[in-house]
Parts: C-alpha cells; structure tokens; sequence
C-alpha cells in the first residue's frame, strides 16, 4: 500500500471513530443532560481511547457543540425543515402530516426523554453562550423555514392575506416544542396527543375557504 493509500485508510477509520463518539455522545447528553453526561459511559460504550477522544475533540464542550451542530441539528432538519422545502399550497396540510406522525410515531421513552434540542436550550443556553448561539441559529432556522412555507401558501391563496405567517411560524414552533415539554414533565403521550391536536386545529384555521 502507498503513503497516499495508507493515509486514505487512516483518515476514513478516523472519521468512522469521530462519527461513534458522536453518536454514543448525542444518546448520553439526550439521556442525562450535558453536565451530568460522562466522557466515561461513552468511552465504554464506544471502546474508544481516552487519547481517540482528546484526539477528536479537544473538551467535552467541544464534544457537545458538535453534538449539536452534526447530530440534532441535521435530525431536526430532516424532519421538521426539509419536508417544507417545496412546499406551496398544501403548506399546512404538510404541517399536520408531520405532527400528526411524529406524535403517534413517539415511543414511552421519546416521551420521557423530550426533545433534545429544548433540553439543551433549557439546560445551557443560561450558562453557555455558545449553546445558546447555536440552538438560537437552529430555531431560528426552523422559524423561518416555517414561515417561508406559510408565505408561499398565502401567495396560492389558501391562507389569508391578513394573517402574518411568520407570527404564526414562531406560534407553531414554540407550541412544538412547549407540548413535547409539557408531555415530559407529565410522562405522557396522551398529554402530547392532545396538545398536538390544539395545535392542529389552530393551522386548519389558518386554511382559506378559496381553492389553491
């Protein structure tokens, strides 16, 4: 094998190694919160160096940022941002699709974990600006996605033009999130079944009467 060759292998085993600890990282912090998530289970669980991890990541904050930004960030998109990307009038329908999947799709422990992005914010963004920054950047991404797909639906005419739809984008996002907050604290999903409903009503409202 050539110097070239060798270092291609070396350089692909140790993005497999980054994206392990990543992942076993993302689970821990999702599971017992950044401060209370040790570098120890995650070694354990990974079989990973302490000297692989230093490697990688300089300091758990750093792990942690990463988690943020390569882990919950893209999952977030996928599957709350993405699916608006083309939206045009059936804007709203997508919406209630979407709650309405992931809600019955959660299982008991989603529902007592919560979602990890609000636990982070809720969690660090007091004592750290750079979680704050970041999971700001990502809800306000989510914001504007949302919006964005309200605007267009407005324009086809199936939501009316009086109605300020990023308003209305921050509304759905923040009621996402409090009913996955509330429905952890309650440890139920019947909790977050019924709020997703109240939510659900309020985007049928948002529905013109005139086609699109």
């Amino acid at each position: 094998m050539n110097s070239a060759a060798a270092r291609m292998v070396v350089s692909k085993a140790g993005a497999a190694t980054r994206k392990i600890l990543l992942v076993a990282a993302a689970r821990e912090i999702h599971v017992h919160g950044f401060q209370a998530a040790s570098l120890s289970r995650i070694l354990a669980e990974t079989g990973v160096t302490k000297g692989a991890l230093y490697h990688h990541f300089s300091s758990k904050q750093i792990l942690g940022y990463a988690v943020v930004d390569e882990c919950y960030a893209p999952a977030l998109r996928e599957h709350w941002i993405d699916p608006l990307a083309d939206a045009g009038c059936d804007a709203v329908q997508i919406l209630i699709e979407i709650i309405r999947g992931t809600a019955h799709g959660l299982t008991r422990e989603d529902v007592l974990l919560g979602c990890p992005v609000n636990n982070l914010a809720q969690e660090m963004s007091p004592v750290d600006e750079d979680f704050r920054l970041r999971i700001e950047t990502l809800f306000n991404e989510w914001r504007m996605a949302t919006g964005a797909a309200l605007r267009r639906a407005q324009q086809h005419g199936a939501i009316a033009p009086g109605i300020d739809v990023q308003a209305s984008a921050a509304f759905i996002v923040a009621s996402l999130e409090g009913c996955i907050g509330m429905a952890k604290n309650g440890q139920s999903k019947e909790t977050l079944l019924m709020c997703g409903e109240g939510l659900i009503s309020y985007l049928q409202s948002l529905n013109n009467q005139s086609e699109c």
